[in-house]
């Protein structure tokens, strides 16, 4: 049995420990806001939180998340500064890998809250997007990162 606690709330899981983070959010869960991209950790369309760390939940097993603190992107609640950034930019096109897209950026700006365009894009250099929207990734960050009111949630640093 796995326990761990999943966007604010305590989960047990009793699965193979080796199961990845994903399948277990995906098939045991059924969050599928995290996507499955590659398999190997080199996409980011499956990116989530641990402990407030941006992490690849398809090569991370259900083991590694006992007694911590999971966010996905159904946490961040489609209130997150980053999220309404997102469609007030206009970013997503096909939209399948902006929830690991918002989760690299939400750690980013929990971790700096006032990145430079440089460390924008080597935070989030690790997250590819078929699509090519970088330049719109890149806005919608520096649009929340210029907000001087703006902090980072509680829901950011999970």
């Amino acid at each position: 049995m796995i326990t761990f606690t999943l966007n604010g709330s305590d989960v047990s899981l009793d699965t193979d420990p080796q199961t990845p983070l994903l399948w277990a959010l995906r098939d045991n869960l059924q969050l599928t806001g995290t996507k499955f991209g590659c398999g190997m950790g080199l996409c980011g369309a499956c990116t989530v939180h641990l402990d407030g760390t941006a992490v690849r939940s398809c090569s991370l097993p259900l083991e590694a998340v006992a007694g911590k603190a999971v966010t996905t992107i159904e946490g961040l609640g489609g209130k997150h500064p980053l999220q309404q950034a997102w469609v007030a930019h206009n970013v997503p096109q096909c939209g399948y890998c902006q929830s690991g897209q918002i989760m690299s950026a939400a750690a980013l700006l929990a971790a700096n809250p006032a990145p430079d365009e440089e460390a924008v894009r080597q935070a989030m250099a690790g997250n590819l997007c078929r699509c090519g929207t970088y330049h719109k990734v890149q806005r919608a960050i520096l649009s929340v990162a210029a907000v001087a009111h703006w902090e980072p949630s509680a829901e950011a640093d999970s």
